[in-house]
């Protein structure tokens, strides 16, 4: 039986392990992927540490993954061998569920999760549901598909239904893995792009990304920088942390919106119910999107030139490559390549 690598969580605060594994065979309703690139996620920390109700394990972790179709199962009529595809965080949904009736597929009851509900990208092949999967356009270098499947969809998608119109004020909050996305984003949409981060280490790289303006919140109140500029009709908050959100949403403009995208489990957002009164503010989450929303994420970075930040590790270092990511240090993005 042929063999190929993949790298597995054994148990809950396990090490990563390098392993061998018969070749998966693709079941009905599925294709096998021969993974070319995967991206490294902090929310494979969830797999890492056991955060998530009923988790299996071993389990393989990845949701950013980019590669070929390499077999197709039975029933399968739209994909075909050798179709480039990437899967994301969304790896299926059981169409029946209230959600799904009405057209909500990520919010269903019965979501599937890549890399949680079953074994994501850290390993050669991979087998997953056809409706996880979206095409990838041919100009695209895996490595730089493979973020652009969580990071970048989630900071498009978000953004692209914001509400914000060309030349108004958006900020993004964190110049990092989501953020330097964000930015660049923004500039395509056509917005007045206001980048802000702790510290002025990132200024410069930021007006690179597309920033108009850049606010260091450690030198300045970046609340009150934001309404010198008028205030913003949107800011896009990547950091993972409550306290930076809440100091961050004075600087809304009227009708302005908090659009909540980077996850912190440790704290409580503190917004002042007088604030959101006051304007007509809002803050909102948004989690990643469907594979139709991947799709329309890749060919927009496509077209506009819009490409993650990368460091590029061989599979059989993801110990080393996920140490990269949760120091903090990379820039910005992480990605295992087979």
């Amino acid at each position: 039986m042929a063999k190929m690598k993949a790298v597995q969580v054994p148990k809950p605060g396990g090490d990563f392990e390098v392993v061998e594994r018969a070749i998966p065979s693709p079941g009905p309703g599925e294709v096998r992927i021969k993974v070319q690139a995967c991206g490294i996620c902090m929310g494979d920390d969830i797999v890492k540490e056991g955060h998530w109700p009923g988790l299996q394990y071993p389990r393989v972790p990845g949701h950013e993954v980019a590669g070929v179709i390499d077999e197709v199962g039975d029933s399968v009529s739209r994909w075909k061998k050798g179709d480039r595809v990437g899967v994301g965080w969304h790896g299926g949904h059981d169409s029946t569920c209230p959600a799904c009736r009405e057209g909500d597929f990520l919010n269903c009851e019965n979501e599937k999760i890549s890399g949680l509900s079953f074994d994501g990208g850290y390993q050669e092949y991979m087998v997953v549901p056809v409706e996880a999967l979206a095409r990838i356009p041919d100009s695209l270098d895996p490595a730089d598909a493979a973020p652009l499947l969580c990071a970048g969809l989630t900071t498009y998608n978000a953004l692209r239904h914001s509400g914000a119109q060309p030349g108004d004020l958006v900020a993004v909050q964190g110049v990092g893995g989501l953020g330097h996305l964000g930015i660049q984003f923004a500039n395509k949409f056509g917005y007045r792009v206001v980048a802000v981060g702790r510290g002025s280490a990132n200024a410069s790289l930021a007006k690179k990304l597309g920033a108009n303006e850049y606010i260091d919140s450690k030198a300045s109140n970046a609340a009150q920088e934001l309404q010198k500029l008028g205030g913003a009709k949107v800011i896009l908050s990547t950091a993972p942390s409550c306290k930076a959100m809440s100091e961050i949403f004075g600087g809304l403009g009227r009708r302005g919106k908090l659009l909540v995208i980077g996850a912190d489990v440790s704290a409580p957002l503190e917004i002042p119910s007088v604030g959101l009164i006051m304007g007509s503010k809002s803050v909102q989450g948004w989690a990643s999107g469907t594979p139709s929303d991947s799709e329309d994420t890749l060919r927009f970075a496509a077209l506009t030139g819009v490409r993650p930040m990368i460091e590029k590790f061989p599979l059989q270092k993801a110990g080393e490559a996920y140490a990269r990511l949760a120091s903090g240090q990379a820039q910005f993005r992480v990605v295992l390549t087979m």
